[in-house]
C-alpha cells in the first residue's frame, strides 16, 4: 500500500500522544506486514503491535549485547525474533521487509555510519516499503535536565541531516512528517536516575557532584504525584521508491 501525500495530515506540533503505535497505524498498514525494527531496545512497541496484529512478523535488531540478551531471555512472543546487529550492517537478504522502524534510535548510530544505515534499510525494504523514523526533539525541560549528563544535541542534528541527505539520493521520498508531545512521568528522582541515567548512560562518567547537579535541576519539577514532562517528538515517514 502506498501512502498518498495528498491524503496526509498537515504537520502539527499541538498533538499529545500517549501511544505511538496509534501514530504509526494511522500512517501505514500494519496487518500482515513483515517489519524490521532497528535499535529495538526492549521492543515494547513491537510487542504491542503483534498483540494487535498477530498475523505480522517483527525482527528486532539491537546492537547492545546486554539488552539483546534480555530480549532473548524474555517470554517469547509469536512473530517476534531478535538479532544482534546494528543498522549499518543488517545481516539479512535484500527486499525482505514491508516496513522499517527506527524509534529514537537513528541518533544512536555513529554519525559517520548514518548514511550507510539508511542505505541498508532501503536495501532490505521492498520497493514501496516505508521507513518510520521517530526522533526526540532537542527542546523542553526534560531535555535540559538530560543534557547535563548526556548532551545529544549534535547527534540528533546529525540524524535529521542524514535523513535530508538520504532524500537527495533518489532512493527515498518523504510522504509524511509529524510533530507531537509524549508524556513522561517519574515517581521520584531515584526513578528518573534508574531509567535515564543508569544503566543506559553508564558509559557517561557520573560522579557524586554531577548526580547532585542533575537532582537539583530535577527537583523543581517534582510534585506530590511525581514529576511530569512533555517530550517533543519528530516523526518522518519515508517510502522507498520503486
Amino acid at each position: 500500500m502506498t501512502v498518498s501525500s495528498a491524503a496526509l495530515p498537515p504537520i502539527r506540533s499541538d498533538l499529545l500522544v500517549t501511544d505511538e503505535l496509534e501514530v504509526l497505524s494511522a500512517l501505514v498498514p500494519l496487518a500482515g506486514r513483515k517489519i524490521i525494527e532497528l535499535g529495538c531496545g526492549a521492543a515494547r512497541l513491537a510487542r504491542d503491535l503483534l498483540a494487535r496484529h498477530p498475523d505480522s512478523q517483527v525482527t528486532g535488531l539491537e546492537v547492545d549485547r546486554i539488552q539483546h540478551d534480555k530480549n532473548l531471555a524474555a517470554a517469547p512472543v509469536p512473530g517476534l525474533q531478535f538479532i544482534s546487529a546494528g543498522a549499518q550492517a543488517i545481516p539479512l537478504p535484500d527486499e525482505c521487509f514491508d516496513l522499517a522502524l527506527m524509534l529514537k534510535s537513528l541518533h544512536h548510530v555513529p554519525v559517520h555510519d548514518m548514511g550507510t544505515a539508511l542505505a541498508e534499510v532501503a536495501r532490505v525494504l521492498q520497493p514501496g516499503g516505508h521507513l518510520y523514523v521517530s526522533e526526540p526533539v532537542y527542546a523542553g525541560p526534560l531535555n535540559r535536565i538530560v543534557r547535563l549528563f548526556n548532551d545529544e544535541g549534535p547527534v540528533r542534528t546529525a540524524a535529521q541531516h542524514a535523513l535530508d541527505e538520504a532524500l537527495t539520493t533518489g532512493t527515498w521520498a518523504q510522504v509524511a512528517e509529524l510533530r507531537f508531545d509524549m508524556p513522561a512521568h517519574f515517581d521520584s528522582f531515584e526513578t528518573f536516575e534508574a531509567r535515564m541515567m543508569r544503566p543506559s548512560f553508564a558509559r557517561h562518567y557520573l560522579d557524586a557532584n554531577r548526580v547532585a547537579e542533575v537532582r537539583a535541576a530535577f527537583q523543581p519539577h517534582l510534585g506530590p504525584d511525581g514529576a511530569n514532562f512533555l517530550r517533543p517528538m519528530h516523526v518522518r515517514l519515508l517510502q522507498r521508491r520503486d
